[in-house]
């Protein structure tokens, strides 16, 4: 039978021979003679023949290799001798490697501006690539639920559908209903300087059907049904459900985007044409109470000022903020990682930037429709 680990002085100062077993099942043993080790490297250059060793596996090796780390800590030093390929091998692969940290490069604060204002753009491009590629994703899969009908979820797009139009009508009409007020109001207050506060219907009527009540119905989507759309697929992939849904054959994409945007394409629309009702219901009766206009004449007035064409500007645009809205949830949710942090993470990130994309989308239709004179 292998003795177990042992360690022996040989002639020569600062010399030690290892014998027997340096293996897990020695590990008390060996742990004492590595602490002999330490002391003796700590007092002057050591050097550890390992010809002797019968066994050393991977904790042996590592025991090794520690005393050593911590002798050359110390400002000692300690070389092998004897030592056979095998554990030559094994001993490199145990290493202790301190990692360097490389020294912070300084650099002057207009440096350090650009160097970051470079970052964010590069991070901002990749992520417009993503967003790109999904929508490519969501709408190959619209197309493959258009050559098979059979396979789409008529009942899971009447469910989105209710979750987002008919339960989300309530708080658009009461937004929309007291932002027509207000900007009734404070118009009245401004026109009536000049003896013209009649024109505030005019004021109202293109500024809410045109611009106020798509971007602002969008707006509130973004926040209640877009943050829902990612807590809903974030908590799918935390439980590993999206992974359980291909193993079992299924298309993700088909699964779980496809009706939340087409809810959110059919949905926005009708909220932006009731949001339109309820902002200039508000905007009218301000305009009776403060402007002393009668209803006959605000409807008069109203006709004469916008057409059915204003009313498409605002329904034209819906579908498209309620795409961006609906894609930028759905990267965000399948961003979500295995904690909850990252879940709260990626939910404000995605009301934040389909906001910020619903309000550039805005002002990138307001070019359009002002250059071809809709």
């Amino acid at each position: 039978m292998v003795p177990g680990a042992s360690l022996r002085d040989r002639p020569g100062r600062g010399r030690l021979a290892l014998d027997g077993r340096w293996t897990a099942d020695q590990a008390p043993t060996v742990e004492a003679n590595a602490a002999r080790i330490l002391a003796a490297g700590r007092a002057a250059p050591v050097a550890v023949d390992l010809s002797g060793i019968e066994r050393l596996d991977t904790l042996g090796a590592w025991v090794l290799e520690r005393t050593r780390a911590e002798i050359e800590q110390a400002g000692g030093a300690l070389t092998y001798v004897g030592v056979r390929s095998e554990h030559r091998t094994l001993l490199g692969e145990v290493r202790l490697r301190e990692v360097e940290s490389a020294a912070p490069a300084r650099r002057g604060r207009i440096v350090g501006f650009l160097d970051t204002v470079g970052r964010e753009t590069v991070r901002g491009g990749h992520a417009f690539v993503t967003a790109l590629a999904f929508l490519g994703e969501v709408i190959a899969a619209c197309g493959r639920v258009a050559l098979r009908p059979g396979t789409f979820r008529g009942t899971a797009l009447v469910n989105q559908i209710q979750q987002v139009a008919f339960n989300g009508a309530p708080i658009i009409v009461l937004i929309s209903f007291l932002v027509g007020g207000i900007v009734a109001q404070q118009g009245i207050f401004q026109l009536q300087r000049f003896g013209a506060q009649t024109f505030v219907v005019n004021l109202i009527g293109l500024l809410i059907l045109r611009e106020m009540g798509v971007l602002l119905t969008s707006i509130m989507v973004a926040g209640r049904s877009g943050s829902a759309i990612t807590a809903e697929i974030g908590s799918m992939r935390m439980r590993e459900e999206v992974d359980a849904l291909r193993v079992m054959g299924l298309d993700p994409v088909e699964i779980l985007i496809v009706p939340r945007v087409l809810a959110l394409m059919v949905g926005l629309p009708m909220l932006t044409l009731i949001g339109d009702i309820a902002a200039l219901t508000g905007g009218g009766l301000t305009a009776m109470l403060y402007g002393g206009l009668t209803l006959d004449q605000f409807l008069v007035r109203l006709q004469a000022a916008v057409g059915v064409h204003h009313v498409m500007v605002g329904l034209i645009k819906a579908p498209f903020m309620a795409l961006i809205i609906g894609i930028l949830a759905t990267i965000e949710g399948f961003a979500v990682e295995g904690s909850a942090e990252s879940l709260g993470r990626h939910v404000t990130a995605s009301v934040v930037k389909s906001i910020f994309m619903v309000i550039v989308l805005d002002g990138l239709f307001a070019v359009f429709f002002a250059a071809i004179d809709f």
